[in-house]
């Protein structure tokens, strides 16, 4: 088939309303009587009710939003002498109680002195935090969040 050879109808010619009775569309032109519809320029502006204080205006105003994301907690360097353990991490800390999750995002930043070696594995630390772990003789790595296994995963490994 060539493009010369296809048969396209012609866009349907809008209808000339309000020319008379004869015309088919005469008098109110298809606006029904009376009323704003009927109108020039006869609309209401999106979210208007008639009158009644409209859904956007109702609804209560508050500034800013709601973060969904988890506070990151903190753990100062002078609670690493709590923990028995040589490496200190998310689990053991939640052990020790200092943390409320295994799964939460910690940081360590100093308040205390760290008096013995330790490896803390965390999500974040400050420098000053770092350089008194590494003063002790410890080191610091920086690792992803824990995330929570699956329900179906952790049943498999109890």
């Amino acid at each position: 088939m060539k493009f010369n050879d296809l048969k396209v109808s012609s866009n349907k010619s809008s209808k000339r309303v309000g020319r008379g009775i004869s015309a088919g569309q005469g008098k109110t032109a298809g606006r029904g009587t009376k009323g704003q519809s009927s109108r020039t320029g006869g609309r209401v502006r999106p979210g208007f009710e008639g009158g009644q204080n409209p859904l956007y205006q109702r609804l209560p105003k508050l500034p800013g939003f709601t973060s969904h994301r988890s506070k990151m907690e903190n753990v100062h360097t002078g609670q690493l002498d709590q923990i028995s353990d040589v490496t200190v991490d998310n689990f053991t800390l939640a052990n020790a109680g200092l943390t409320s999750s295994p799964y939460v995002k910690v940081k360590l930043i100093v308040k205390g002195d760290v008096t013995k070696k330790v490896s803390v594995k965390l999500q974040s630390a400050s420098a000053t935090a770092i350089a008194a772990v590494q003063k002790a003789g410890g080191t610091f790595d920086k690792v992803p969040q824990v995330k929570r296994l699956p329900k179906a995963d952790q049943e498999k490994t109890k």
